[in-house]
């Protein structure tokens, strides 16, 4: 090993995680990746060519190889999480060097900056699938979209997923008092109103307040906080890198920061009353969502006094024109246990519970449990990302 070397940036500050291992001879290209890493709060080792201790090459979560030094590395064993910097990713030789050495990416800097701090924070942060993103949306008010929303996280966390509930509906009232959290000491909203780029995962979940058994994201008792749309965005996205099951209670009207939360969604439930006018609100409820999120889908729900006497769930599908989720009967007591504190979903034979316990069984039987896009419940599957396993090295600056 050649050990750190000297640059104009300091290599770690005392706060830097352990990072990646950087070969390069190029001081101009050390500096800069030095500068990435510290920007993605890691600390690299820094080689000249393929380390001389066993198992030096195969421990760093993330090697980068300058193209300067890629030929010598002609005898280093396969691995995962090697990626080719040079800058020019249109030389030929730079992309049959990456073949050689079997890099995961060609990455030309400037360019790629921002994508590379992305993926050494991803490496540090020890990073899997993204969540299973759902977001609950009220038909019209009072459908009980927050209730929803509570129980389904409940009820994931109840049956052993790491999941975290957010509140993305600033006028609901708050989901810590929902689920009788308010006192519960953490974060909430205000403390990340000025997040920008990269928010990390692991602390974003130690952050905040641990109520049965899930972590969640609300709001406090203040009225004058404004999330901008890049807090929203950068919270999101650490809350899906995190894995297992995010829920987030959205609001009806479509702002910029619910549209970036939306973004970030892989299904969303639009709990509609089983009553006509319910289905009309519901319906420009829909439009506005549908202009971010691909797969929405209906859960109807029985308003109360409606029993028997309410639209079909079939038919309120119908005229929505989404797939049926399915339905919520109304649960006697449900108010009266609400009001004591007893947070929604907590009676397990009732028809609340038991509606989440079956959307979480079919999500599980598709295949996507916690860890990003995958079939819930319903009549069909949410769409996989486009494009599947990248075969041959890729070109730096955009996403993997």
């Amino acid at each position: 090993m050649a050990g750190f070397v000297s640059s104009e940036q300091p290599v770690g500050s005392g706060g830097e995680r352990s990072g990646p291992l950087i070969i390069t001879e190029d001081e101009k290209l050390l500096d800069d990746l030095v500068r990435l890493c510290a920007a993605a709060g890691a600390l690299p080792e820094v080689a000249h060519g393929l380390p001389a201790r066993k198992g030096e090459w195969e421990a760093p979560p993330l090697v980068i190889v300058g193209a300067d030094c890629a030929r010598r590395l002609r005898g280093a064993g396969r691995r995962a999480g090697v990626l080719l910097t040079g800058r020019d990713a249109d030389d030929p030789d730079l992309w049959r060097q990456a073949v050689a050495l079997g890099a995961e990416r060609v990455l030309a800097l400037p360019e790629g900056e921002r994508w590379l701090v992305d993926r050494i924070a991803d490496a540090i942060e020890g990073v899997g699938p993204p969540s299973l993103t759902v977001g609950v949306i009220g038909g019209r008010g009072g459908a009980g979209a927050s209730t929803l929303a509570g129980a389904l996280a409940l009820t994931a966390a109840r049956t052993g997923r790491r999941t975290l509930l957010v509140d993305g509906d600033p006028l609901g009232g708050g989901l810590d008092v929902l689920l009788g959290g308010e006192k519960e000491k953490g974060l909430r909203w205000p403390a990340f109103a000025e997040s920008r780029g990269r928010v990390a995962c692991g602390a974003l979940a130690e952050s905040l307040p641990r109520l049965h058994s899930l972590r969640v994201l609300s709001w406090d008792r203040d009225s004058d906080v404004v999330i901008p749309p890049s807090a929203m965005r950068a919270v999101m996205a650490a809350a899906r890198r995190r894995g297992g099951v995010v829920v987030v209670d959205l609001p009806r009207r479509v702002d910029e920061a619910a549209a970036e939360a939306l973004a970030q969604v892989d299904m969303g439930l639009l709990l509609v009353p089983t009553e006509l006018r319910a289905v009309a609100a519901a319906q420009r409820v829909a439009f506005g969502v549908q202009q971010v999120l691909g797969d929405l889908r209906v859960v109807a729900c029985e308003a109360p006094g409606r029993h028997g006497h309410g639209l079909p769930p079939d038919e309120i599908a119908r005229l929505m024109g989404l797939p049926l989720a399915g339905e919520v009967p109304w649960e006697a007591g449900l108010l009266a246990d609400l009001a004591r504190g007893v947070p929604p979903g907590a009676q397990l034979r009732g028809p609340l519970a038991r509606f989440c316990a079956g959307f979480w069984e079919r999500v599980t039987e598709s295949g996507s449990e916690g860890g990003g896009p995958g079939a819930g419940a319903g009549s069909g599957p949410v769409p996989e990302p486009d494009g599947g396993p990248e075969q041959a090295p890729c070109r730096g600056g955009g996403r993997t």
